[in-house]
């Protein structure tokens, strides 16, 4: 039996879909695939680590160079990933705009991080403003806000959703104090905030197709929150259940709109939240490694089959 009639057999029987086969089909075949995603992620990875160097590159050697020669190359950096974008851009839209060119978007997130790398070096050297962090985060929201819907880029309205839960206080060093009252109330205010003016501006058609990266990052901001206080000693069980709540919603909305990512979503963090709650008792070592085992690999399958009937409908 050939591969070709191995992979119809599995077609025929809903084992794979036909896009799967097609893609499968070809690979047997020899026929080239393409490997933009992974190219693309890996582009965008890498901007990340050269900034990161640069960030590390400034920190260390800044005594060295001096301010001058810092904000010098900073600033020339920014300028001319500036003029890149401004120059080549096409002219605004309402829609879903394509970049002009292949390094476009590449181009506009290196600038947007070099902003970040500079202000940060900034302030940290000058303090203009006497190290008042929140206005350089509003502001820096304001301005990635501004890039990316003049320039039609969703990574680059991910750094600015960031920034503005930055100003809000969601600051990667106090989510372990999972005490803190207040960061949760501020997470969850964020999270509306921005669910609801994602699905304003969806409404009001501008960049309709930005609502999913709102809703994306407003989901499990939401989550996080509502987890932090299912792990309170005192009062989870509210938590536990406005949790189960969440987790209902983002299923139904995952479910109607065939989005996996929202199943998902409802079914690990509704895992974890339930867990912390059985678990919380148990102190035999044994028993809890036995029960993740056994209900981490079940969650696993449910998932695994859960995707396999999206891609079959899909």
């Amino acid at each position: 039996m050939t591969i070709l009639t191995r992979l119809q057999q599995w077609k025929e029987s809903g084992i794979i879909s036909s896009e799967q086969h097609t893609l499968l089909a070809g690979l047997s075949l020899g026929e080239p695939f393409s490997i933009f995603l992974e190219l693309n992620i890996l582009l965008y990875a890498g901007i990340l680590a050269f900034v990161a160097g640069l960030g590390w590159t400034v920190s260390t050697w800044s005594q060295q160079l001096g301010d001058v020669v810092v904000l010098t190359i900073l600033s020339a950096m920014l300028a001319a990933s500036f003029w890149y974008c401004f120059s080549r851009a096409a002219a605004w839209s309402p829609g879903e705009t394509p970049p002009p060119g292949l390094v476009f978007d590449y181009v506009l997130y290196l600038g947007s991080l070099i902003w970040s790398v500079e202000l940060s070096y900034f302030e940290t050297r000058f303090h203009l403003l006497s190290g008042h962090w929140d206005l350089y985060l509003l502001a820096t929201a304001g301005l990635f806000f501004f890039l990316a819907y003049r320039f039609d880029n969703r990574f680059v309205l991910s750094l600015a959703l960031s920034a503005l839960a930055g100003w809000f206080g969601l600051t990667i060093s106090h989510w372990p104090s999972h005490q803190d009252a207040a960061y949760r109330q501020y997470a969850i205010l964020y999270s509306l905030m921005v669910g609801g003016g994602g699905a304003a501006l969806q409404r009001g058609g501008l960049k309709p197709h930005f609502f999913g990266t709102y809703l994306n990052i407003a989901a499990n901001v939401l989550f996080w929150a509502l987890l932090s206080g299912v792990f309170n000693r005192e009062g989870y069980v509210v938590w536990l259940l406005c949790l189960l709540t969440a987790c209902g919603a983002s299923l139904a909305w995952g479910l109607k709109r065939r989005q996996f990512s929202f199943v998902a979503y409802a079914a690990v963090y509704g895992y974890v939240g339930v867990s912390a709650v059985l678990i919380r008792d148990m102190h035999d070592d044994t028993a809890v490694l036995g029960y993740f085992v056994f209900t981490g690999v079940a969650m696993l399958v449910m998932l695994v089959q859960i995707a396999r009937r999206f891609g079959r409908e899909g």
